[in-house]
């Protein structure tokens, strides 16, 4: 009887959990559509999303398909921005970033460059790697905030990529911005999101304020109003492996010499593993810290000028 007891009172922790998860919720964003998109993002037909494979293509569809939902303009009617790179082997690689706007009210011709990598490393030994939290999570993000910013115009443009061949090199962000949609001085910010799902201590790191000092003042006013544990840190050189600067698509921004945040969480046990599923996502935690970004950007939108 005691051990029937037991199964049952585990049977009913996880129900809870599982509940409580489901039933997350958001005053600010679409909890309910944020979960769905990295659940299809994903999920075992996208096979990993490794760039220039039918899966990668998959993802760069329903990318696509999101982009024009959230009411993302294209530049020159185009949204999709391919791009050509070497593999091992000398392999020819064919990438695809994904690119949309939203005009600014008052300043159109300043721009805020909001970003996150949707392809992953595919399939390995049979296994598929389904890059929830890497990186699901900033793609799913960017919609979330898009649709935001269609509702809520900010002040400067904002523009929003979802880059291709982050894990072959940051590919995708390299040739972003050297073939940048606008001049690169009106460029005030790259705002980089990647992995931000994941995380039991309920903390979400904002890396760049060593690099860019001015940063740090409005991301300390984000602080005190978020329900998660937004950090500072893992940006000074003197970290070695645990200075992330060049370590996500802001480090190709960083090296342009535009100013950059970039917004993670430490690796986890299921970082580059088949177990990196939406299952295994923090699920509150993710949307909180969904949230955090978008007050973040809402407030470097406000007080950020260009010099």
């Amino acid at each position: 009887m005691k051990r029937f007891l037991l199964i049952l009172t585990l049977l009913l922790i996880q129900t809870l959990i599982g509940f409580g998860q489901a039933t997350t919720t958001s005053k600010i964003i679409n909890a309910e559509q944020l979960l769905q998109d990295v659940k299809i993002l994903s999920a075992d037909d996208m096979e990993g999303r490794d760039t220039g494979t039918a899966g990668g293509a998959k993802a760069r569809n329903y990318v696509l398909e999101r982009f024009k939902q959230s009411n993302l303009k294209p530049f020159a009617d185009n949204y999709l921005q391919p791009f050509e790179f070497t593999r091992r082997q000398s392999q020819k690689v064919s990438g695809v970033n994904v690119v949309g706007y939203i005009k600014g009210k008052k300043n159109p011709e300043k721009y805020l460059v909001v970003t996150a990598h949707y392809d992953h490393v595919g399939t390995r030994n049979g296994k598929i790697y389904n890059g929830a939290d890497d990186n699901a999570s900033g793609t799913a993000a960017l919609f979330a905030m898009a649709k935001y910013f269609d509702k809520n115009r900010p002040d400067n443009s904002i523009i929003f990529v979802a880059f291709d061949a982050e894990e072959q090199g940051l590919q995708g962000s390299k040739y972003f911005v050297a073939n940048l949609p606008v001049k690169k001085e009106e460029i005030l910010l790259n705002l980089n999101m990647d992995m931000i799902s994941h995380n039991d201590k309920n903390e979400l790191y904002a890396t760049g304020t060593f690099q860019n000092p001015s940063l740090k003042p409005t991301l300390e006013t984000v602080q005190k109003k978020s329900v998660i544990k937004l950090l500072l840190g893992h940006d000074d050189p003197k970290l070695g492996s645990d200075d992330w600067t060049f370590q996500s698509d802001q480090g190709s921004f960083y090296k342009e010499k535009i100013p950059f945040i970039y917004f993670g969480v430490e690796d986890h046990k299921d970082y580059h593993q088949p177990t990196d599923d939406f299952e295994t996502i923090t699920q509150s935690f993710y949307v909180h810290a969904v949230e955090t970004i978008l007050e973040a950007v809402k407030e470097f939108d406000k007080n950020l000028q260009k010099k």
